[in-house]
């Protein structure tokens, strides 16, 4: 007797080269037959477990130190080239998507690139808005440093995993999930989008349409010994609404007919005219034929074997979403044998497998479909929530430009809603301020860029365990996919080594704290000076200045001790200021005593 074995799944992430988070319980899982007995061996331990009802299992590892490499077993599947060192989640839009290939030009060390201790895996993009995923799709694989493999990845992932590497000596894992062109609110849960109801997906009537939306015939109306008897029944030929039928979508039309014994077993045609719209046959349960659209003739192969003499079924699933199909007169309806026919015209029986006006009233609630949140981070982002991480990167905003105004509160949504999701309250974020971008203006302007860089700095100065990398500087006015992500990486990392390995390191530029207005001058202070504020390059620049009339005008700015004083004197009576608040302030140059560039901010909420 052969036993059948049931092999278990694996996630795509965990594979050949894969690298695991250090000093952290790691979650191994997958899928089998239900009570299928799982073993998981690692580093001379073995851990049991069994796919529970659901086909799912897992098994928790105690932490381990820093190496590698190493093998894992999970019954039969062998896992090789394993690292254990810090695990980083890289999100976000195009920026975080750049390709390495863009960038080999400026940096040609890359092509030969031999760095076997860092690994990068990119989430296949998966965008369900219907609801959360168990799976990443597929498509995904594990490749590392080397200069072989090295053009599979995406420039920052790449630059930012030398750096960590470089510096603390351990594996590093880039696990990056991003789409170019995604919005903030793509990547955050339903649950923590709930003050936004424009953004929340009609769940009942999705479940419901879902519902509605299957054929009740599939797979079983079209049986030889299907019990039709209660079934309503149509002259043929004739059209639906005729015949009393109003439905828009799918319907079963079943005949039995007497095939003569001398047709019994022997390849025959069936005619079926011009049916509207699209059909496919079935002869005693065997498909015989489709076609796709109302026009073509309708004449299929009925294959030796199928026919035999006395009572035969024939059955068509007939779609017309458009309502009022059929079967079109003055045509011919029957099976032809070589000496006989067998006539289809007269009564047949019918039942509706999928009545599409069932889903108007449910699709009408679902209109914001294309424009709800929450499809990334149920198809990128929730799937890979077992898979432990030391920390998130976060590059974003472009695509909120133009809306700037919930910016602030969705991303700290979003680092709540992770943090929940991975159950870990601290997990740290590092924030990618938006570069600089387009010309330069000439005068003090309106900026949903600005609006931006200002909702990312307030979300790190409200959110703990959070760090910003200014970037104002990195930029290509006439490019919004910048190159210089080395510099980029160099940064975040400085944020790293702050926020996540607790080292005492400044991380940012000054951070705006205060205004005090003295008669026509206007007094800002500041935290994060490391000691004193700075100019980069010569006298400040991009400071602006409004009255009463609110009306920004370029300002001289002049650093006193920790403060800078701001004034122009055709503004008698200042009330706001504004620093570096446009698309592209590539000339703003407050810096703090570590050449760290100031963010972006405004005193007014105008």
């Amino acid at each position: 007797m052969q036993i059948a074995v049931a092999k278990v799944r694996l996630p795509q992430l965990i594979a050949d080269k894969m690298v695991l988070q250090r000093d952290i319980d790691l979650r191994i899982w997958g899928w089998a037959e239900v009570g299928e007995k799982v073993t998981v061996r690692f580093q001379g331990k073995h851990y049991y477990t069994e796919a529970r009802d659901d086909g799912k299992w897992s098994v928790l590892l105690p932490p381990h130190a820093a190496g590698g490499p190493f093998v894992m077993e999970v019954n039969e599947i062998i896992i090789r080239d394993i690292l254990i060192g810090d695990v980083w989640l890289a999100s976000g839009q195009s920026n975080m998507e750049t390709p390495i290939a863009r960038v080999t030009r400026r940096y040609p060390e890359i092509n030969v690139s031999n760095n076997h201790m860092i690994r990068y895996f990119k989430v296949p993009t998966q965008n369900t808005v219907a609801g959360v995923q168990d799976d990443i799709a597929a498509g995904g694989e594990w490749y590392s440093g080397v200069a072989s493999e090295v053009m599979n990845w995406t420039a920052l992932a790449y630059f930012y995993a030398q750096q960590a590497y470089s510096h603390t000596k351990v594996p590093v894992g880039m696990l990056v999930s991003s789409l170019g062109g995604s919005a903030i609110e793509s990547w955050i849960s339903q649950e923590h989008l709930r003050e936004f109801p424009d953004l929340l997906v009609d769940q009942v009537a999705l479940d419901s349409l879902s519902k509605v939306m299957q054929d009740r015939g599939t797979g079983k109306w079209m049986a030889r010994d299907w019990d039709d008897a209660d079934w309503k029944t149509m002259s043929v030929p004739g059209l639906w609404r005729a015949a009393g039928i109003n439905t828009k979508g799918v319907i079963y039309l079943r005949k039995d007919v007497h095939v003569p014994q001398s047709m019994e077993g022997r390849h025959a045609k069936i005619r079926l005219g011009m049916l509207i719209d699209s059909d496919s046959v079935f002869v005693n349960g065997h498909f015989v034929g489709s076609t796709g659209y109302k026009y073509p003739p309708r004449e299929y192969d009925i294959p030796a074997g199928i026919l035999r003499a006395g009572t035969n079924n024939i059955t068509i699933q007939l779609t017309a979403r458009g309502g009022n199909g059929g079967f079109v007169e003055d045509k011919a309806y029957k099976i032809i044998g070589d000496e006989q026919e067998v006539d289809l015209r007269g009564e047949w029986k019918y039942q509706v497998g999928l009545d599409l006006e069932q889903a108007h009233g449910y699709q009408d609630r679902l209109e914001n479909l294309k424009t709800a949140g929450s499809g990334l981070f149920n198809g990128m982002v929730y799937p890979i929530r077992d898979y432990q991480v030391r920390g998130a990167i976060w590059y974003q905003g472009e695509t909120n430009a133009g809306r700037p105004a919930h910016y602030q509160t969705y991303l700290e949504s979003m680092i709540r809603d992770w943090r929940a999701l991975y159950q870990s309250p601290d997990l740290p974020f590092l924030i990618v301020q938006l570069p600089n971008y387009m010309r330069k203006p000439d005068q003090p302007q309106q900026s949903g860029w600005a609006r931006i860089r200002e909702a990312q700095m307030k979300a790190v100065q409200e959110v703990a365990h959070t760090a910003l990398t200014v970037t104002y500087d990195l930029g290509e006015w006439n490019d919004i996919h910048p190159l210089n992500k080395k510099d980029v990486a160099h940064r975040l990392f400085l944020g790293a080594r702050k926020v996540v390995y607790g080292e005492k390191v400044m991380s940012s530029g000054p951070l705006y704290q205060g205004m005090k207005i003295a008669g026509d001058k206007i007094i800002l202070s500041f935290t994060e000076t490391a000691g004193g504020l700075q100019s980069k390059s010569g006298k400040l620049k991009h400071f602006a200045i409004a009255g009463d009339d609110r009306k920004f005008v370029w300002a001289e700015a002049v650093i006193k001790g920790s403060t800078v004083v701001v004034s122009n004197m055709t503004v008698k009576n200042p009330k706001a200021v504004r620093y570096a608040w446009s698309d592209n302030p590539e000339d703003a140059n407050l810096t703090n005593k570590q050449g760290l560039l100031a963010s972006p901010f405004r005193t007014d909420d105008w």
